[in-house]
C-alpha cells in the first residue's frame, strides 16, 4: 500500500508540543485516478504525433506530386514558346500555377512550418519550404509575365520590314522580361542558401537538379533582359546612332579573331540599318604620336595596339581594342561621332548567308576570276584565301570586301530569311566571340560588360577560373588560313592547397610544302619581315585567373623563355613559334597556385576552324 508524508503534534521536551513525521497511506481510488491521468497524457501526446506524422506524411506526398508534375510540365512550356504556340502555353501556366501553389499551400502548412524546428529532421521541412515557395514564385511572377507578352518576344518581331525593325515590341516586354530574370535570380539565391550536406538525400538531390535549372534559366533571362533594355537605344530608338563595323580577317591572325581590315559605319535610326562610309584599316593610315591606350596592356602587346588599326585588337580584351578603333576613327573622321563597334568575321557572314541566301556580286575590274555569287558554302575560302590568290592588289582586294559588306547587310535589311533563324545565327557566332560588341555609352556598356558578346578578359562576364589561349601573327601576311589549332586544359596535381593547370596547344602548318613559290607573295610574306616564306611565325599567349602564378612554359617538351606580365590581375605568358609547312610543334604554358572555386574555363582565338573542333576536353594528368 502507498504511502505519504504528514506531521503530528506530540508532546517534546520541555513539556511543549513537538512536530514529528508520520507516514500516511493513498487511497487505492484516487492512486487509479493519477494513473489514468498519466496514460491518457501519454496517449494524447502519441495520438497528435502520430496524426502530426500522419498529416506530414501526406503534405510531403502532395509536395513530391506537385512539384514532380510541374518538372514536367517546364520543358512543354519551352516546346511551346519556341514554336510561337501562345494558346497551348497560357494552358500550361495554367496548369502550373495550380501544382505550384498546391505544393506551397502544403510547404507553408503551420504544421510542416513548425517541424521545421526539429532537431536534425527540421532542416528537411525548412527546405520543402523554400522549394515550394521558389516554385510559386518562378510560375506567377517570372513564367506567366513572359506568357503576357509573348507577341512582344516573338522572334518574328526582329526580321525587318520595310528595311526596319520594329523596336515597339521590345520596349514593351523589357519590364517584364527584366523582372522575370530578378525572380528567377532571388529564387536560385534562395535555393543557394540551403545547406544541403546535412539533407536527406530525398531531398537534397531534387533541391540540387532545381538549383542547376535555375542557373540556366538565370543566365538566359539576364541576357534577354539586357538585350530587351539595350536594343532600342542601341536601334536607335532616339536618334541615329553611328556603329563602326570591323571584320576581322581570320587569315592574319589576332587575339580576338583577325585583323580588322575592312572598315564600315553602320547607321541606325528607329530600328532602320544603312551601310555607311566604308574604308579599310590601311586607309586609316599610322598614327603619330599613338592614341592612348590602356599602359598595361601596352607593355605586353607594345605601341603597336595604338599605332595601327591593323593592331587595335591584339589585346584580346575587345572594349580596350573597340575604344582604340573609335579614337583611330574620329581623329580621321572628326566630324562624326562613333556610338560603338561592332566586330564579325567571315564564318558569321556565312552564317548570316545561310539565313538570307545566296548574294550576287557586281563584277568590277581588277577582280578578275572571282565569284560573284556569295554563298554560305563558299564566303570563307573566297574571302580568306581565294581573294589573295587571284586578287593582286590590295585595294581590289579591299574593295572586294567591301562590296561583300555591303550586300550582306542589304540582304539582312530587307528583311531576307527569318528572324529567328538570324538571332540564332548570331547567338552561335556570339557563343564562338565571333560577334563582339562594345557601346560608348557607360549604361549601356555597364549591361553588355556582364555578357559574353562584350569580349572581356577582366570583369564579371569572366568565370574566377578562366583561362584564355591567344594567337597574334607574327609572319605579317596571310598564312594563318593554313595553320589548324588544338588547345586543352591540364590539370596536374595540387600542391599546397593550390590548383595547377597548364595551357597545352598544339599548333600546325599545313600549307603545302611548296608553300614558299606556290603561294602569292601577299600570302606568304615574301620574307620581309625576317620569316622565310611558307613558314608561319606566331607569337603564342596564355593568360591564367586572377591572383594565379605564371610557372613555366615548354615547346615540344622542352623548356623554353617565357615572357611574363599582368593585365588586371591576371597572369600572362608569352612566347613566339614558327612552323614551316607541314610542321607542327607543342606550346605548354604553366599556371601554379591556381584557387579554383569553380569549373575551370577555356577562352581561345577564334579561327576559321569550329570551335570545338579547337578546343578539346580537360585532361587530368595527376596520377596520385
Amino acid at each position: 500500500m502507498s504511502e505519504t508524508n504528514n506531521t503530528s503534534p506530540v508532546e517534546g521536551e520541555g513539556g511543549g508540543p513537538a512536530r514529528v513525521r508520520v507516514k500516511k497511506r493513498i487511497q487505492p481510488r484516487r492512486r487509479r485516478k493519477i494513473l489514468l491521468r498519466i496514460a491518457l497524457a501519454v496517449g494524447l501526446v502519441a495520438v497528435l504525433l502520430a496524426a502530426a506524422g500522419f498529416w506530414l506524411g501526406n503534405r510531403a506526398v502532395e509536395i513530391k506530386s506537385d512539384l514532380e508534375a510541374s518538372n514536367t510540365l517546364l520543358p512543354e512550356l519551352k516546346t511551346q514558346l519556341l514554336a510561337n504556340d501562345k494558346a497551348a502555353a497560357n494552358k500550361t501556366i495554367a496548369s502550373l500555377r495550380d501544382h505550384t501553389s498546391a505544393a506551397r499551400s502544403a510547404g507553408t502548412d503551420p504544421v510542416w512550418k513548425a517541424a521545421a524546428a526539429l532537431p536534425v529532421i527540421g532542416a528537411n521541412f525548412s527546405a520543402g519550404t523554400e522549394a515550394t515557395v521558389a516554385a510559386d514564385d518562378l510560375v506567377n511572377l517570372a513564367a506567366a509575365p513572359l506568357v503576357r507578352v509573348y507577341d512582344s518576344l516573338d522572334w518574328k518581331a526582329l526580321t525587318p520590314a520595310h528595311g526596319a525593325v520594329n523596336l515597339q515590341p521590345f520596349s514593351a516586354a523589357a519590364p517584364s522580361i527584366v523582372s522575370a530574370a530578378r525572380t528567377v535570380q532571388l529564387s536560385y539565391e534562395r535555393l543557394e542558401n540551403i545547406d544541403t550536406s546535412s539533407l536527406l538525400p530525398q531531398v537534397a538531390q531534387p533541391l540540387e537538379k532545381a538549383k542547376s535549372q535555375l542557373a540556366d534559366a538565370r543566365l538566359a533571362l539576364n541576357t534577354a533582359g539586357d538585350a530587351a533594355q539595350l536594343i532600342p537605344a542601341m536601334m536607335g530608338e532616339d536618334g541615329i546612332r553611328n556603329y563602326l563595323l570591323l571584320v576581322q580577317n581570320l587569315a592574319e591572325i589576332r587575339t580576338s579573331g583577325g585583323i580588322p581590315g575592312a572598315l564600315a559605319v553602320l547607321q541606325v535610326n528607329h530600328g532602320r540599318i544603312k551601310l555607311g562610309a566604308q574604308s579599310s584599316a590601311t586607309a586609316l593610315r599610322a598614327f603619330d604620336p599613338p592614341v592612348d591606350v590602356d599602359a598595361q596592356q601596352e607593355q605586353i602587346y607594345t605601341s603597336r595596339l595604338g599605332t595601327y588599326m591593323q593592331d587595335v585588337n591584339m589585346t584580346p580584351d575587345f572594349p580596350t581594342a573597340a575604344q582604340t578603333a573609335k579614337q583611330m576613327w574620329e581623329k580621321r573622321n572628326p566630324r562624326q561621332t562613333i556610338d560603338g563597334v561592332l566586330s564579325i568575321d567571315p564564318v558569321v557572314l556565312g552564317k548570316m548567308l545561310k539565313v538570307t541566301g545566296p548574294v550576287e556580286l557586281p563584277s568590277e575590274a581588277g577582280l578578275t576570276g572571282m565569284p560573284t555569287t556569295l554563298t554560305a558554302d563558299n564566303v570563307v575560302k573566297t574571302l580568306l584565301s581565294d581573294v589573295y590568290a587571284k586578287v593582286p592588289n590590295p585595294a581590289d582586294q579591299d574593295l572586294y570586301f567591301a562590296g561583300v559588306a555591303k550586300k550582306v547587310f542589304d540582304a539582312v535589311s530587307s528583311g531576307k530569311g527569318s528572324g529567328e533563324q538570324l538571332v540564332n545565327a548570331l547567338a552561335a557566332g556570339t557563343a564562338e566571340h565571333r560577334v563582339l560588341l562594345w557601346s560608348a555609352h557607360s549604361d549601356e556598356q555597364r549591361l553588355l560588360s556582364g555578357q559574353t558578346i562584350a569580349g572581356s578578359v577582366t570583369g564579371p562576364s569572366v568565370p574566377a577560373a578562366a583561362f584564355g589561349a591567344y594567337f597574334n601573327d607574327g609572319t605579317g601576311a596571310k598564312m594563318d588560313y593554313y595553320v589548324k589549332r588544338r588547345i586543352q586544359l591540364v590539370q596536374g596535381c595540387d600542391a599546397g592547397g593550390y590548383r595547377n593547370f597548364t595551357v597545352k596547344m598544339t599548333l600546325t602548318n599545313t600549307a603545302p610544302a611548296d608553300a614558299a613559290t606556290s603561294l602569292p607573295r601577299y600570302v606568304t610574306g615574301g620574307g620581309d619581315f625576317g620569316v622565310a616564306p611558307g613558314t608561319v611565325q606566331t607569337n603564342v599567349i596564355a593568360y591564367g585567373p586572377s591572383q594565379a602564378n605564371l610557372d613555366t612554359a615548354k615547346v615540344d617538351g622542352k623548356q623554353v623563355p617565357l615572357g611574363s606580365y599582368r593585365h588586371a590581375a591576371r597572369p600572362v605568358g608569352t612566347l613566339t613559334v614558327q612552323l614551316s609547312p607541314g610542321e607542327s610543334k607543342t606550346v605548354e604554358i604553366s599556371f601554379g597556385k591556381v584557387v579554383q572555386t569553380s569549373a575551370p574555363q577555356l577562352a581561345v582565338t577564334p579561327t576559321i576552324q569550329p570551335v570545338n573542333d579547337v578546343v578539346g576536353p580537360l585532361i587530368t594528368a595527376c596520377t596520385k
